[in-house]
């Protein structure tokens, strides 16, 4: 193929982008701007999407790489700067606002080989439920030889914003019992099944049980490897200095929407984030980008 292809396709409720290129398929769902799927020729996904996934209008797709902003996971667990920023009461979406929201698609350009995506969502034009604060988020996914996310944030208002963020990204994997992740021995986690208890990393992450792990002080680069498919999923990031590592196991998986009773075993979440300690204040007038690269090798 000498050119990328990128064709608009209707998925039940929502519209999404396919791209195409000489080596890889993406898919993207322009609600929430949400990478869907990604898999690179002769191999195996490297982003999950469930069997079980809906797509339907103000409903997160599970699996791919939602965008968890203005607060990540449970408003209540976020610093207290972060859920001051919410003024509309006490119940409140899990992962922030903007997953279920229409983004606009800016552009699609390429450059040779390689496609280019520019999603954006302005607050001023789309304000956000309980959130009355003016922002700016893009959303730009470049797709080479790797596929590359960089989400920017701007305050375009005249006082601080606290706020956290993730790109939750869903890795496929042969089995979990059998992957780890390199890259994170000797950072502190927070435990969050174990009272959420401070303790540290001691070489790579095996997993033997339901995970959801908080890591702090995290490096620029991790690696997801996966003996099974003979392969390891190398991660650079930029602008981060925390990361969620996630499996529901056997039993939450059960109590999971969109997810079969067994797909916990093919997956793994590796979240790219700035999140506790690491949460991201803007002042007014102020940028600032997160940026996850994912690309594959053999082992």
């Amino acid at each position: 193929m000498s050119s990328p292809l990128v064709e608009r396709t209707e998925l039940d409720e929502l519209t999404c982008w396919r791209v195409r290129t000489a080596e890889a398929e993406l898919l993207i769902a322009q609600q929430g701007a949400q990478v869907l799927s990604y898999q690179r020729d002769g191999e195996q996904p490297l982003i999950w999407l469930s069997e079980q996934a809906a797509y339907r209008q103000g409903q997160a797709v599970r699996g791919g790489v939602p965008v968890c902003w203005p607060w990540f996971g449970d408003l209540r667990r976020n610093p207290p700067e972060v859920q001051g920023m919410h003024q509309g009461g006490p119940i409140c979406p899990a992962h922030g606002l903007v997953r279920d929201s229409d983004w606009e698609l800016l552009n699609i350009d390429s450059d040779g080989p390689a496609v280019h995506l520019a999603f954006v969502l302005d607050t001023r034009a789309q304000p956000l439920p309980g959130w009355p604060h003016t922002a700016k988020l893009r959303l730009d996914i470049r797709l080479d030889e790797r596929l590359q996310l960089n989400l920017a944030t701007a305050n375009h208002g005249d006082a601080p914003l606290a706020l956290s963020q993730a790109l939750h990204s869903y890795f496929a994997v042969s089995d979990i019992r059998q992957a780890q992740v390199e890259g994170l021995d000797g950072c502190r986690y927070i435990e969050t099944l174990e009272d959420w208890q401070l303790r540290n990393q001691n070489g790579n992450i095996a997993f033997s049980g339901e995970t959801d792990r908080i890591y702090l002080g995290t490096p620029d680069r991790m690696s997801i490897l996966d003996p099974g498919w003979g392969r390891r999923i190398d991660l650079e990031v930029s602008g981060s200095k925390s990361a969620v590592v996630w499996n529901p196991w056997i039993d939450k998986a059960k109590r999971l929407s969109q997810f079969a009773d067994d797909a916990w075993q093919r997956m793994l979440c590796i979240e790219t984030a700035r999140v506790m300690d690491d949460f991201l204040v803007l002042k007014p007038g102020e940028n600032h980008s997160m940026s996850l690269s994912i690309a594959s090798h053999s082992l």
